[in-house]
């Protein structure tokens, strides 16, 4: 039997042991006045995938090929993850990582590191020392203890195959690879039940609760401990919900989760095929998308983790990180008298009063992101910082409208972006948008299309006057205070940070809870931290709506609403 052969028939084991098969999803549907949400299957993020990985097997573990690309719905990944669907060609691709992924954990170099035990035989079947192994891996992996049926199946599939090729280790790493590529480790299924303790109500079960949990706060599957809680019935208390949640607000890894949710609210997935023109920009290339995404994940972190801050001082710290990279192009000096210290090393810095930066709509990440290859877009950053920071729709622009006169950066009648706007407003039909977004914007205009400083444009001296909601500023740094001081910003990450742990957004019965936590979260001095908790903490993060109807005679698998069904 050919070793393709033999993966085949793994696959088909695993799968009649309720595995499950593609999902595919739709968007879900609001719930009814007075009804909870549904439970939402997601699928693993690109990120998530690759931090279960090193979760379970180390950071040696190397991931080759490509995976399905998350998808974005409602301004975030982890809204997307639970409508989208996985192609024949993007199984292919999962099921080739898993194989190269398993063949790593058995290879001669780490099988001692990473099995339990070891074979009595290597090249023949041992079922208790693949027992011991599979059983353990595929606990984590699957975010629950496995099935009795599944640890039969995954056993008995790797002692066949390394029957049949005489080799142990081939044998487990096929059952591995068929683990790996397992919809049950794809997807984050969350399974509803009824709540013993409301009558009439429904609950997400422990096992869901647990992985529900992790992936809010560390973005990675449930550790030892977690799933202990949830095997015991602990995290079904509310003294166990809140021993746990302390617990993991005070590990290292809460500064993944942060990090996780805010690169996903600001959309920096899409930096990595962000372009800049090289004539224009010649600085800018890979490495700086790759630094510009750190420097403000690290001052994120520090400000709200680290130092247990305000939230709202992510938009007005002067305090950040840089390298010797970044700070070419922020035209600054950088001191490192580290010893053999490389072009690469993060060191903190501080942007003087005078510099115009401050908080991280002055950081290249943000400034770059929303620019043109060529170059620089207030309306961009304008609309972004209203949808991005404050949750404001600004409407698409109308069909066929001529955006000659904006692109025309050498027209010498009109230098500045601010003249040029300004002429293209004489539109009745673009002012409405242009006046939502270009007034913020435009005070970030000292600011070039690859984010780096500049006082003119064309020879012409900018104007950074702006207003936002009423308040008016004079320079980027007042852009920022504005954003501070905004209430709308408060609203915003909180909503934000509802629908990215639900996996969906808030539905109308949720309303009361959410305006609580938004009140608790001011009484909290609008610490990011202790938002998470609250949110962590509170029954109505884990409450579910019925589940559909199931035949016991059937295996269960997500519908296309999210939902439990019947696989006949």
């Amino acid at each position: 039997m050919s070793r393709k052969a033999l993966m085949v028939g793994v696959a088909g084991l695993v799968v009649a042991a309720g595995a499950g098969a593609f999902f595919a999803f739709t968007p879900h549907k609001a719930a009814p006045v007075g009804e909870a949400g549904k439970a939402v299957t997601r699928r693993l993020t690109n990120d998530q995938y690759a931090n279960v990985i090193a979760e379970v097997f180390g950071p040696s573990i190397e991931l080759s090929g490509r995976l399905e690309p998350d998808t974005r719905a409602n301004n975030l990944i982890e809204v997307g993850a639970g409508q989208v669907s996985v192609s024949s060609d993007g199984m292919a691709q999962y099921e080739m990582m898993a194989r190269g992924i398993a063949s790593q954990v058995v290879s001669e170099r780490t099988r001692d590191e990473m099995l339990p035990c070891k074979p009595k035989a290597p090249k023949e079947a041992d079922a208790a020392c693949a027992d011991q192994f599979l059983t353990r891996v595929g606990s984590l992996l699957f975010r629950r203890p496995l099935t009795a049926e599944e640890q039969k199946h995954y056993v008995t599939a790797a002692g066949e195959s390394a029957t049949t090729l005489k080799d142990f280790y081939a044998g487990v790493s096929l059952s591995l690879g068929a683990m790996l590529a397992s919809p049950q480790f794809l997807f984050r299924h969350e399974r509803v039940e009824a709540d013993p303790d409301v009558k009439g109500e429904f609950r997400i079960d422990a096992y869901s609760k647990a992985s529900r949990l992790s992936f809010f706060l560390w973005n990675s599957i449930p550790d030892d401990t977690l799933l202990a809680a949830a095997k015991s019935g602990e995290l079904h208390t509310a003294r166990g919900l809140n021993r746990q949640v302390a617990r993991m607000l005070a590990s290292p890894r809460l500064e993944n989760g942060v990090r996780a949710f805010f690169a996903d609210m600001f959309g920096f997935d899409a930096l990595p095929t962000l372009a800049k023109d090289t004539t224009l920009y010649p600085s800018f290339d890979n490495v700086t998308v790759r630094d510009a995404e750190e420097q403000t994940l690290r001052t994120i972190a520090d400000v709200l983790v680290s130092k247990q801050g305000d939230y709202r001082d992510i938009f007005t710290t002067r305090q950040t990180f840089l390298t010797q990279t970044l700070a070419s192009i922020y035209n600054v000096e950088l001191v490192n008298d580290a010893p053999n210290g490389g072009a690469d090393m993060w060191l903190p810095y501080e942007f003087s009063e005078n510099s115009g930066r401050g908080g991280v709509l002055t950081h290249l990440s943000f400034l770059a992101l929303h620019s043109h290859p060529g170059r620089s877009s207030p309306t961009l950053r304008g609309k972004a910082l209203r949808e991005v920071m404050l949750c404001q729709k600004v409407p698409a622009p109308p069909a066929a409208v001529d955006f000659a006169l904006v692109e025309d950066t050498s027209n010498p009648l009109f230098k500045t972006a601010r003249q040029r706007l300004e002429a293209h407003r004489t539109n009745p039909v673009c002012a409405g948008c242009h006046k939502i977004t270009d007034p913020v914007g435009l005070a970030l205009e000292t600011f070039d299309g690859d984010g780096s400083h500049r006082d003119t444009e064309n020879g012409a001296q900018i104007d950074t006057n702006g207003e936002l909601d009423g308040i008016k500023f004079s320079d980027a740094a007042g852009v920022g205070r504005a954003v501070h001081d905004n209430p709308a910003a408060l609203s915003c990450v909180a909503d934000r940070l509802v629908a990215y742990g639900l996996g969906r957004m808030p539905v109308e019965s949720e309303a009361a809870w959410r305006e609580g936590l938004k009140q608790s979260f001011a009484a909290a001095q609008y610490k990011f931290v202790e938002l998470m908790s609250k949110i962590a903490t509170s029954p109505e993060f884990y409450r579910a709506a019925p589940p559909a109807p199931t035949s016991t005679a059937a295996l269960s698998a997500p519908n296309q609403s999210g939902q439990t069904e019947v696989v006949r």
